[in-house]
């Protein structure tokens, strides 16, 4: 056993030495997480704060105003078979929506033609308070445990010491975290540049729950599907816009809903029993993995129309805050481990990103009634009462005319556990099956622009990288790994070599422009 006194041993800043740092705690393996979480939530209290002002990831984003309509139903059956939740109930009725759109991991100023997932979050302004859709592009996500994730996105920044974008640092993690290789053969696709916002599926990527009136639960996700088509680039598209402009996403959605082209997406979900599923090769509640759509298919439940820019970007879109905990009656958790690590670290990151009273400001502010016995704070600016409310009493309860308890619109759900309280990997992880299967249902062209921007940014990584990556790829797909392998090979007799004969095949194949069919 290696001795703490190591010099190279992980610590945290309290000089602590870390035995597991690949694992929150939680009631069994797959239960949920708990407060006494010390070690995450001393890191990611601190991540939250590593950069000042902009968003610690996120930070280049667009957005714009819409409404949302509900259909009133899930398949033939009213939407009351499923959940409570009331902006779902009936058949056309519309609720208000602000979409902040996102890059990931770069700068304020990035050029939104990175190879980079693309954030999708959505706030609605329900009759009951805000609910926060908050999601990317892409259906999953590089890890499954939230501990890991200010270690993955330092691996992806740019090095520390000379601020120069080097892929060795992100495929040094990635090869010691064989769950980021489903992401990894999405994002080094097509799948990895959208044309724009608004061909560009959004998807909620954790898995949450709808609550009907008795209590009883089922498991959901949540997708977005763009109705003006899918589109992808290719690297050598995104190289010509790239050439032109940085903020092209940005200025096509602006200019579309200037010009009345209002675009649209369907809200789908799928839906699964809420239970452990023994019967799959994969935990459900894995978010790097997909849920076969044959299996459970997409339920359109309603539809997004964006039909007004922001008067300011800034107070807008920059101020935007959004959480994933920001759920309404009718909405709940599921005990995937990233939903729950989620949970904290945004609403701790809007606190500092913006202030204390960040939901006063009218971009986050509900559009229903607010009271609460909360005061003061950085820059407060009203106090959040009740017209008849008591102004001597800011606590509960109280007999002396201040606020009351609601009454409850339905049972609570109440999961119940039987487990130890470990730190501890799901049992079935199967990192590698999905990721083959994707490889496979690419079309050609994709396959071949996978392979090439792969082999051009594993170029450059050492060969206990390189190595490291090709027995990942070769153990989700043969082809994968072999032609991953032997683009190498070719890179390292020819230094000019960056994939370029995969991507000019890719080029011919792709003759439609990088119109992308749905993968998923």
């Amino acid at each position: 056993m290696e001795n703490n006194d190591n010099e190279m041993t992980l610590t945290n800043r309290q000089g602590h030495p870390i035995s597991d740092n690949q694992n929150i705690r939680t009631v069994g393996s797959r239960g949920p997480s708990t407060l006494e979480n010390y070690h995450y939530i001393e890191k990611l209290s601190h991540f939250d704060r590593e950069r000042v002002p902009q968003r610690v990831v996120h930070a280049r984003g667009a957005g714009a105003h819409g409404y949302f309509e509900a259909y009133g139903k899930v398949g033939d059956k009213p939407v009351s078979t499923y959940t409570r939740a009331k902006l779902f109930q009936e058949a056309g009725k519309q609720t208000p929506v602000f979409v902040r759109f996102s890059t990931v991991v770069h700068g304020g100023h990035s050029p939104e033609t990175f190879r980079d997932p693309r954030g999708f979050a959505t706030k609605f302004y329900t009759e009951e308070g805000n609910w926060d859709l908050v999601g990317n592009n892409i259906k999953i996500f590089f890890i499954r445990d939230p501990i890991k994730f200010p270690d993955m996105i330092h691996a992806f920044r740019p090095d520390p010491v000379n601020n120069l974008q080097n892929p060795e640092g992100m495929f040094d993690f990635v090869s010691n975290s064989p769950e980021a290789l489903h992401m990894i053969t999405f994002i080094f696709s097509p799948w990895g540049i959208p044309a724009n916002y608004r061909q560009m599926q959004g998807s909620g990527v954790n898995t949450y729950k709808w609550v009907k009136s008795d209590g009883q639960a089922v498991l959901i996700k949540y997708h977005w599907e763009p109705k003006q088509g899918i589109k992808n680039l290719t690297q050598e598209e995104a190289n010509a816009i790239q050439a032109k402009s940085i903020s092209h996403a940005t200025q096509d959605l602006y200019e579309a809903i200037e010009r009345g082209e209002y675009p649209e997406w369907e809200l789908c979900i799928q839906m699964m029993s809420d239970d452990e599923h023994a019967e799959l090769d994969f935990d459900p509640l894995d978010d790097t993995k997909l849920w076969d759509h044959e299996k459970w298919p997409f339920l359109p439940v309603g539809k997004m129309v964006l039909n007004k820019n922001p008067d300011n970007f800034f107070a807008e879109v920059e101020q935007s805050a959004f959480g994933t905990g920001v759920l309404v009656d009718g909405l709940d958790f599921s005990d995937d481990k990233m939903l729950q690590g989620r949970t904290f670290s945004y609403s701790d990151t809007q606190r500092y990103r913006v202030g204390t009273n960040y939901l006063q400001l009218p971009i986050n502010s509900p559009k229903s009634r607010v009271a609460t016995n909360q005061r003061d704070g950085q820059m407060a600016y009203r106090v959040d009462k009740a017209p008849g409310q008591n102004p001597h009493v800011d606590y509960e309860p109280s007999s002396l005319d201040g606020l009351k308890e609601a009454v409850p619109s339905g049972k609570d759900h109440q999961p119940s556990y039987n487990a130890k309280l470990v730190r501890q990997a799901i049992d079935r992880t199967n990192d590698y099956k999905q990721a083959g299967e994707t490889y496979r249902k690419f079309e050609d062209w994709e396959r071949n622009e996978l392979i090439g921007n792969l082999v051009g940014a594993l170029k450059v990584c050492h060969p206990i990288i390189q190595e490291k990556m090709i027995e990942h790829f070769s153990k989700a797909d043969p082809d994968y790994g072999a032609r991953v392998r032997d683009g190498l090979s070719k890179a390292s007799a020819d230094p000019s070599h960056l994939g370029s004969d995969a991507l000019r095949e890719g080029a011919e194949v792709a003759e439609h422009a990088g119109r992308s069919t749905d993968a998923y």
